[in-house]
């Protein structure tokens, strides 16, 4: 149960569908004033419930989010978080896994609720999902149990009617409300008539130490997926690229891949020369587990790392964060991704 006493939340505007209004000239959705979001959501004011206000000048498209942003993002909450029992932040949908994602590494021993919404509709629109989004993602920022400690203490996406462990998730749908899906972890909280707290699947922080931030990123990383007919020339390009430390490769079912020399040689030189190459499932659900088949134990025999059922969002950020850590130390980074940091994993 939450306590009655009254708490303070701290509103992050990045930009986003919610805060978006239609050019009447071209009728395309362009940022528009953090005001006018909040004249549209009175209900807010109806919150036992400090809550403030924090606008990116200007407001952006989430497609435009870079890591800069996100280390803007981990130094707002930082710089206010012992002033606030909570952050809501609002978010376009297209890239809100990612941010998410590397918020929660940035955000270590988090013991405060950060909670990422959005809309796929704008707020002032008749059928917008942007005001319940809004409302419930407050009210679970907020919330506390009985010692006075947050219910939800990490980085959330809220959608939908649920609260996804943001790490775990990615954007589903461009056309329906339900937006996110967490497919290989349950879902944190589930708002309906009543707000449901799953305090089992919610992680807990040490809440004696201190939050740590970190604001550092090395962005020094690529995705790839596999395909049946990808060319040998390609893949040696991207691999021999300079500067590139880590590969995010997207492949088949359980982490399967060709069984064609060229790409195990080409794996094998990448890992050889400090690449850290990890393996991730084209699938939404489910995990790699490369010994599961042949073609798995060869990889293992190139140096390619099981990221077991983590998402592509959460493999690139973490990647992000650890070598910005461990600059010329692959080892450790490729140790690092097997281990979960922050709930990311479901360890065999």
């Amino acid at each position: 149960m939450a306590t009655s006493n009254p708490s303070s939340v701290l509103l992050i505007y990045t930009g986003g569908t919610i805060g978006m209004n239609r050019n009447p000239r071209t009728g395309a959705l362009e940022p528009f004033d953090f005001e006018h979001l909040l004249q549209n959501v009175p209900e807010l004011r109806q919150f036992d419930t400090r809550i403030d206000t924090y606008q990116f000048s200007p407001p952006i498209d989430s497609s435009d989010m870079t890591p800069a942003r996100w280390t803007e993002l981990s130094h707002c909450i930082a710089d206010h978080y012992e002033q606030y029992d909570g952050f809501v932040v609002l978010h376009g949908t297209d890239t809100m896994a990612y941010t998410a994602s590397a918020l929660s590494y940035m955000l270590e021993n988090l013991t405060k609720p950060v909670v990422f919404t959005g809309s796929q509709l704008p707020i002032g629109q008749l059928r917008t999902d942007g005001k319940e989004n809004l409302i419930t993602a407050v009210e679970i920022a907020a919330a506390k149990d009985d010692e006075g400690h947050a219910l939800v203490p990490e980085v959330g996406i809220y959608f939908g009617g649920h609260l996804l462990r943001g790490n775990r998730t990615t954007k589903q749908s461009a056309e329906e409300f339900n937006a996110f899906e967490s497919f290989n972890y349950p879902h944190l909280v589930e708002a309906g008539v009543n707000i449901s707290y799953h305090r089992e699947r919610i992680l807990q922080p040490d809440f004696s130490r201190p939050m740590t931030p970190h604001f550092r990123l090395d962005n020094n990383v690529i995705i790839f997926s596999l395909f049946p007919g990808i060319r040998e020339d390609l893949i040696r390009h991207i691999i021999h690229t300079p500067n590139l430390k880590a590969i995010v490769m997207r492949t088949f079912g359980s982490g399967n891949a060709p069984q064609s020399p060229w790409l195990l040689n080409a794996l094998k030189e990448g890992t050889r020369h400090g690449k850290v190459i990890v393996n991730i499932s084209q699938c939404m659900q489910g995990a790699v587990e490369m010994s599961r088949y042949d073609c798995g134990y060869h990889l293992q025999q190139a140096g390619v790392v099981s990221g077991y059922d983590q998402t592509v969002e959460s493999a690139v950020t973490k990647l992000m964060f650890l070598q910005s850590h461990y600059p010329d130390d692959p080892d450790t980074v490729r140790q690092l991704m097997t281990k979960s940091l922050r709930g990311e994993i479901t360890l065999p």
